[in-house]
């Protein structure tokens, strides 16, 4: 297995709110770990929201004797949610903060998901990019319900309105997937500012070439930031089938 983590401000941001985790290791139960949060809030209040939930559910499941993928991940991503909700009720410069989160862990071939908000989970191989997770977010449902078409939310006006978040309230819904493996799969974690800025088929092609994962990773960050860079911009590519691990 190979497995990089790169996030980088992107253009017109100050703060990286984009928050990143891959361990090819095991961490407690799970045999390896990779997560990608993107903050929201005032002030530093995004970047502490993401730096939080990603280390608190990492230390979580960590310490859990539970055996069971799913059962980890819903219970470290619940406690982070409300362990946010305190904190913000704590600090006025915390109240509203909030953050996405997608979470994966690799195991005998099939792979577990967890997703709160619109950063993504894409499987990637030499035939097709599939986005596995589905976006919580306002244009989303848009979709959904054909109000607008599929083509039209890319570039929609509202298309960063996210409707779950980690720390969003108390009745907190992760959905959760799960995808069999075949050879030559590719996970590709990444916020929206990545998914937002490359259209699929590039990524695909990127993501597909005969190099190093540090520098396939690299090359989407650059080409997002080529291209405006209008947020900040994380990827963690996964290629289960290597057996070296390079992590950033």
């Amino acid at each position: 297995m190979k497995a990089v983590a790169m996030t980088d401000v992107g253009k017109k941001r100050s703060m990286n709110q984009d928050f990143v985790y891959a361990s090819k290791a095991p961490v407690g139960n799970l045999p390896n770990l990779f997560l990608v949060a993107d903050g929201m809030g005032g002030h530093r209040a995004g970047d502490f929201a993401s730096r939080y939930t990603v280390n608190f559910v990492v230390e979580n499941i960590r310490e859990n004797d539970e055996t069971n993928p799913v059962k980890l991940l819903r219970g470290a991503i619940e406690k982070a949610n409300a362990g946010i909700l305190e904190k913000a009720a704590e600090r006025p410069e915390y109240e509203g903060m909030g953050t996405t989160l997608v979470a994966a862990t690799i195991i005998h071939g099939y792979t577990y998901i967890a997703n709160v908000g619109d950063s993504r989970l894409y499987v990637v191989n030499d035939r097709e990019i599939r986005q596995v997770t589905r976006d919580h977010s306002l244009v989303e449902e848009m979709v959904r319900m054909g109000e607008i078409k599929r083509e039209e939310a890319r570039f929609h006006p509202d298309k960063n309105i996210i409707t779950r978040a980690i720390g969003g309230g108390y009745d907190l819904k992760i959905d959760f997937f799960g995808h069999k493996l075949r050879y030559n799969d590719k996970l590709l974690l990444c916020s929206d500012g990545l998914s937002n800025m490359l259209q699929d088929e590039e990524i695909m092609e990127i993501v597909n070439r005969e190099d190093e994962p540090a520098r396939k990773a690299g090359e989407l960050i650059n080409r997002a930031n080529t291209y405006g860079g209008r947020d900040n911009i994380s990827a963690v590519l996964v290629e289960p089938f290597e057996d070296e691990v390079n992590v950033c």
